[in-house]
């Protein structure tokens, strides 16, 4: 008698073939079962200003981003291209200094310290320290809210701001200072916008304007995800 074989077939249906999660596998109760331990051992990803020295708009490039160009958003690990702004509420706010590789010698980022003293080590004990440094970086945690579905990511992503952007930075704490509330109470446009330095060098820095309040369902679930952070 010939041996019978079993197919076993995979259902795809319009939740599972997307990023949503079938209404089958959510659990009745709580969340995200079996990752108890895990706490803050997870990459927060970072929204990325891409600009003319990016890998991502080279199209010669192995790390091109088809579509990408000069003034876009992406997450540096979905590799998700959001365009030219993104609206996003702040979650959370850290003055750290990262460490980062002289462009001009392959570039390279090392990390993120709460403190100089910290990146300073950190820069010690690399092959060829004197092409690594430290800047004063301050990072905005934020929720990026999709203009189209009007959805809250559940997932924070982190803005740096650096050198030309602390000013832009300082700016943003100021104005969020003044409207009061909670620091994610309020929804922000962040955009692209071509700047030129004093060698009449031009790049891409970012623009933060007030859109408005956020609606009650997007506060409540800054308000939770806050809670993780602080």
């Amino acid at each position: 008698m010939a041996k019978s074989n079993t197919a076993v077939s995979i259902q795809l249906t319009a939740d599972s073939a997307n990023d949503a999660l079938p209404a089958h596998l959510q659990a009745v109760e709580g969340a995200g079962r079996g990752n108890e331990n895990v706490g803050n051992a997870v990459t927060i990803p970072r929204l990325k200003l891409l600009q003319k020295m990016n890998n991502e708009v080279d199209k010669h490039h192995g790390d091109y981003i088809d579509g990408c160009d000069v003034g876009d958003f992406i997450n540096n690990l979905t590799k998700q291209n959001y365009g030219g702004f993104v609206y996003a509420l702040s979650l959370h706010f850290n003055n750290e200094y990262a460490v980062w590789r002289d462009i001009k010698k392959g570039g390279g980022y090392g990390g993120t310290f709460s403190n100089l003293a910290d990146a300073n080590e950190y820069i010690s004990k690399q092959e060829l320290p004197d092409e690594w440094s430290a800047d004063e970086t301050h990072g905005h945690v934020l929720l990026l809210k999709d203009p189209t579905t009007g959805e809250l990511s559940k997932t924070p992503i982190v803005m740096d701001f650096a050198k030309s952007k602390l000013r832009v930075s300082k700016a943003w704490n100021s104005q969020i200072a003044m409207k009061g509330g909670d620091r994610f109470a309020g929804l922000w446009k962040i955009a692209g916008v071509s700047t030129e330095n004093k060698s009449g060098q031009t790049f891409m820095n970012a623009d933060v304007s007030w859109v408005g309040w956020a609606v009650e369902q997007d506060y409540k679930q800054a308000e939770a995800m806050y809670e993780q952070f602080a």
